[in-house]
């Protein structure tokens, strides 16, 4: 295990690998070689961005305040549309938005435009709402926001006013003919992620959802899943595959898979096994901000990374370089 440092003018908004290049996110992100050359951001720099998401196919990028209303939809570093979220607390949680392609191949932005409260999906081409409709929210706070690798389902973790961090999932087709299925507790029952907090969660595969709970809640019910656990959840079979208490620390607010691991991000990268919650690697050197969830009072960024697809290397961004971690 390796950690190269890149080093970089200023800290990278956002990262995604292109072949074996480093590039941003969105528009205006210049390739970075292993030598270290100028990043450059230059929507996030224009606009005071300060993170950014891409689509799985790489055509779709957008651009956003973390914690504000505004952010940019672009397509190849072109300039799309603007987006806007709610302005309810929008200073106390993350923005909510996601980029992907349903299962019928359609690109879409899933976001909350109107109301904090209430997903919506729109065709990223033309801005067309799709689950445009009669809705009856819950008093849920939609914070993170992510498409299963097949588009069918769409999980959001987020928060309920205790505060406190939940996960629900949703089914993509069914709402695109029922837009009010957006509004419920959605395929995974909101008392089994109720047990312990939610603080992140991730698509292992089209079938396997990771949720990870931090120390805060009551349960103990091992038939739930509790504070302190990775829990692997099977759409198919709906029940929970494995439910394994965290090695060494609280997950954080960002997972990225990696086959049937998943790297987590709280002060540092720890690379952990799914099905028993083993510590397999760690990298203290490549230190990060300690965020727990995805609200609070204080901003703390959620941290920046990306997995080469085949799942060899991690890039982290850090406040003058992108470390570039050899993977076990």
């Amino acid at each position: 295990m390796t950690v190269e440092s890149i080093p970089v003018q200023a800290a990278p908004k956002s990262l995604v690998w292109q072949g074996d290049e480093l590039v941003s996110a969105a528009g205006g992100g210049q390739a970075s070689g292993h030598d270290g050359v100028a990043w450059e951001e230059a929507f996030a720099e224009i606009f005071f961005f300060d993170a950014g998401t891409t689509s799985a196919s790489g055509r779709y990028s957008a651009l956003y305040q973390e914690r504000n209303l505004e952010g940019l939809l672009l397509e190849r570093g072109e300039v799309v549309r603007e987006l806007v979220r709610s302005d309810e607390l929008a200073g106390d949680y993350d923005y909510p938005l996601a980029l992907g392609a349903l299962s019928d191949g359609r690109e879409v932005v899933v976001h909350c435009p109107d109301e904090y409260n209430v997903l919506q999906i729109e065709d990223a081409a033309s801005g067309e709402r799709l689950t445009a409709g009669e809705r009856e929210p819950q008093d849920v706070f939609h914070s993170k926001l992510s498409l299963s690798p097949d588009g069918r389902y769409l999980l959001s973790v987020g928060w309920l006013w205790h505060p406190f961090g939940v996960a629900m999932v949703y089914d993509t087709a069914r709402a695109l003919t029922d837009p009010g299925t957006l509004d419920g507790d959605g395929l995974v029952p909101t008392t089994t992620a109720l047990n312990g907090e939610v603080t992140a969660g991730c698509w292992l595969d089209a079938d396997r959802l990771v949720v990870a709970t931090g120390t805060e809640g009551g349960g103990t019910d091992e038939a739930e899943l509790p504070p302190g656990r990775l829990g692997v959840w099977s759409m198919s079979e709906g029940r929970w595959l494995h439910r394994s208490p965290i090695a060494d620390a609280e997950p954080g607010v960002l997972l990225l898979p990696r086959g049937d691991q998943v790297v987590s991000f709280r002060g540092h990268p720890r690379l952990l096994d799914t099905a028993t919650g083993r510590l397999v690697a760690e990298w203290p050197e490549v230190g990060l901000p300690v965020k727990d969830t995805c609200y609070g009072v204080d901003h703390i960024p959620s941290p920046v990374a990306a997995l080469h697809p085949d799942g060899t290397r991690l890039a982290v961004a850090q406040a003058e370089s992108i470390a570039l971690i050899t993977l076990p």
